[in-house]
């Protein structure tokens, strides 16, 4: 998986470059979340703007990133949502359990 990692200090930033997050992808993403929340960071902001399609495993993986961070009394919160990605959280209804916002600076300003 192609993804960028930065250190904002309040959280830590995980951009997905990719094009779609779905079940061929989404266990690096968990893992790659499984490993800060092992390191003690426990507030992340994911990214995905470049992702243009989310399937179950993909929004699975998030669930499980934002249970997990929940459990450590930290938070996960997502930005960048395209359109089609945006409709999926509506339709699963996941836009109430996630904070989404429309940028990586809002998200981090929320921490």
């Amino acid at each position: 998986m192609n993804t960028q990692i930065e250190d904002k200090g309040a959280a830590v930033l995980i951009r997905v470059n990719e094009d779609r997050l779905d079940a061929h992808n989404s266990g690096e993403l968990k893992t790659q979340m499984l490993a800060f929340f092992d390191d003690g960071k426990n507030n992340l902001i994911i990214d995905l703007e470049p992702v243009r399609f989310v399937d179950s495993s993909g929004l699975g993986s998030l669930v499980s990133g934002f249970k997990n961070a929940s459990a450590r009394n930290g938070n996960l919160k997502l930005c960048g949502l395209q359109p089609q990605v945006r409709s999926m959280f509506e339709l699963t209804r996941l836009h109430r359990v996630f904070e989404i916002f429309p940028d990586e600076a809002e998200a981090l300003a929320s921490f």
